[in-house]
């Protein structure tokens, strides 16, 4: 179990690491190339490789850390369970996306993300929508006391919010991306919020709400009891990547994106932790409670 926690710890750091060094490449190197000419040997070589495959290595990472939180934290068949679903819909959605316009409008991807599946979507892709849709997920489903007290409205408010950290995500993320110095993808026919079309985030939503409902499904009625210290990763990659969106948004001059996502992801996101965060202490509290109470009966006998 240590070298678990050791491997997750270091997958987690890297991925932050990587998207820091993915900023300076981004909004430092690229509009100024000038500027590594100035940097120390390793300093240029730290940028070169970022410029190279950062994108690709900040969501590797990103995967492996929450794949390892997950494995210690739920087991192995429940991340699996998440996993799974998550890859292969977000995998589908984002083929009929760059193929067909649906879900989310008609777009392509660029270089700098990986290989290609079907010359179509970077692999990274759906280890994304994998990695920050569990952590979503995990977060609304411990605020809504999902396992404490469960109920058919409490999983649907689960997947619902769930969706809405994830596709409030999205809003600060992909107008940056997709209108950066160095690109990810484009819209071929950009739409009215700041280059997207609104049908994407109707596909985001809708996306994140099927996989996350599959999962749901198949962790059945079992109980996933989080302790305090268990939902810090999921705040911590929700809001590490979060912050990487903001700063390119920000950089590219969007703040009415970061407003929108900051309302509708990072506050219910720190909220339910919270929320989650109270009901995990007051649980595991209440078998000491119960141990005084028990030893007080055995002095009053006596």
């Amino acid at each position: 179990m240590k070298q678990l926690v050791i491997a997750e710890r270091v997958s987690l750091i890297g991925h932050i690491v990587s998207m820091v060094f993915g900023l300076v490449g981004i909004l430092l190197v690229v509009p100024n190339a000038e500027v590594i000419f100035h940097l120390s040997e390793i300093g240029q070589t730290a940028m070169q490789w970022s410029m190279a495959g950062g994108g690709v290595a900040y969501m590797l990472l990103g995967a492996a850390a929450v794949f390892l939180y997950g494995l210690r934290v739920l087991g192995l068949g429940r991340i699996l369970a998440f996993m799974l679903p998550a890859v292969l819909i977000s995998l589908t959605s984002e083929l009929l996306g760059t193929s067909t316009g649906f879900p989310f409008g008609h777009y392509s991807y660029l270089s700098g993300l990986g290989y290609k599946i079907a010359g179509l979507v970077p692999f990274t892709i759906p280890l994304s929508w994998f990695y920050v849709g569990c952590v979503s997920y995990l977060l609304a489903r411990a605020g809504l006391e999902v396992d404490k007290k469960p109920s058919l409205l409490r999983h649907v408010g689960a997947i619902g919010f769930g969706a809405l950290l994830l596709t409030s995500w999205d809003f600060v993320l992909d107008p940056a991306m997709s209108q950066t110095a160095l690109p990810f993808w484009y819209w071929q026919q950009p739409g009215a919020f700041f280059g997207m079309p609104y049908q994407n985030f109707a596909g985001w939503l809708g996306t994140g709400s099927v996989f996350m409902t599959v999962a749901a499904l198949l962790w059945k009625n079992n109980p996933i009891k989080l302790e305090r210290s268990q939902l810090n990763v999921p705040l911590a990659v929700y809001l590490s990547n979060f912050g990487f969106a903001t700063v390119m948004s920000l950089a590219a001059g969007f703040s009415i994106p970061v407003l929108l996502g900051l309302l509708l992801g990072v506050t219910p996101a720190v909220g339910f932790w919270l929320k989650g965060s109270a009901a995990a202490a007051e649980v595991s509290v209440e078998p000491a409670a119960k141990e005084v109470s028990v030893a007080s009966v055995k002095v009053a006998l006596k």
